[in-house]
């Protein structure tokens, strides 16, 4: 079971360069297999009703929670202390941590295309990487 990171999402979304890499990994992973944090979907509205993308948000959500069975998990007000721990010790920013916390809090394998994840005891896989 995997927790994709917001840049998966968005390189999908917005089209860029790995997103037939993306389009691959989700097209042939069960949508019941595949978790985003609250984190990343606000982020992800954020993104790209600032980029005019309305649209394209309510098309996201209408495939990917909906019609599909992407599960949305989310921390606590008490896993701060975690994420300030884990930000404290692999040298992450608040959203990578929030990530990095999520997939260990539910047992997730974190598929990202940040390397800062790299550096930490979990690591991550980018979706070319991951046999479903």
């Amino acid at each position: 079971m995997y927790l994709i990171d917001t840049n998966v999402w968005l390189e999908r979304l917005l089209e860029q360069e790995r997103f037939g890499e993306v389009r691959q990994f989700l097209d042939s992973t069960e949508t019941s297999k595949i978790f985003l944090t609250d984190f990343s979907f606000h982020s992800i509205g954020v993104i790209l009703t600032r980029l005019n993308k309305s649209g394209l948000l309510l098309n996201f959500v209408q495939d990917t929670f909906l019609e599909g069975a992407v599960s949305l998990v989310h921390l606590a007000p008490e896993d701060t202390q975690g994420i300030v721990a884990v930000m404290q010790q692999f040298r992450l920013d608040f959203d990578d941590a929030y990530q990095y916390v999520a997939a260990g809090k539910h047992n997730l394998a974190l598929v990202s295309f940040d390397s800062d994840f790299d550096r930490t005891e979990r690591g991550r896989k980018e979706p070319h990487q991951v046999t479903t």
